[in-house]
């Protein structure tokens, strides 16, 4: 039984690392991640968790980790913004206020997939035009659903969180480990 990981996330795998699991392979999945029309962030987080499962190529008894995190403003889904341009205006919309943090993970044994979905709020302080050009000017806003990560310099802008911070940064650790533990896995092994 081989343990694959299906993202490319560098947060995703030191994560996994926390649990003592290193993957015997990483292949993100090649998928469409355009919302469909009037999708709703938690429903389209949890169907791009589940259609990356099942892009993974693998073995009948190897184990598949895929998981997608996105940030939702209301309805609206703040995906990895293309540009500056574009973070900056998430950043501006997510000033001074709540929004959810959605991590959807599914785990893959042969035909079984088990899921779960975590959803953690998050209160961004009030940006001042400063903050958001000197947060900008780190890039660490690339790459990331809603333009910012939790653990990185953006913690800095973050007064208050309610749910999972491991969910927050891109795998919920607790229920992580359980779905890894219903597929047979050993954790802390």
């Amino acid at each position: 039984m081989a343990f694959i990981l299906g993202s490319g996330s560098p947060r995703r795998l030191e994560l996994l690392g926390q649990l003592g699991i290193v993957p015997d392979a990483v292949r993100p999945p090649d998928i469409d991640e355009d919302p469909h029309k009037g999708e709703l962030p938690r429903a389209y987080c949890s169907r791009i968790a589940r259609e990356k499962v099942a892009a993974v190529e693998a073995d009948a008894g190897d184990v598949i980790l895929c998981a997608d995190t996105t940030v939702a403003l209301g309805r609206r889904i703040l995906g990895k913004p293309e540009d500056e341009s574009e973070a900056r205006s998430f950043l501006s919309l997510l000033s001074g206020r709540r929004h959810r943090v959605i991590t959807a993970v599914s785990v893959r044994k042969a035909k079984h997939v088990w899921e779960r979905d975590v959803v953690s709020t998050v209160r961004m302080k009030q940006l001042s035009q400063a903050d958001i050009d000197g947060y900008l000017a780190t890039e660490d806003w690339r790459g990331k659903a809603g333009g910012y990560a939790i653990q990185g310099p953006a913690g800095a802008l973050i007064p208050w969180i309610s749910g999972s911070f491991t969910g927050i940064v891109g795998l919920p650790l607790a229920e992580t480990a359980g779905l890894l533990q219903a597929a047979g896995m050993k954790v802390w092994a």
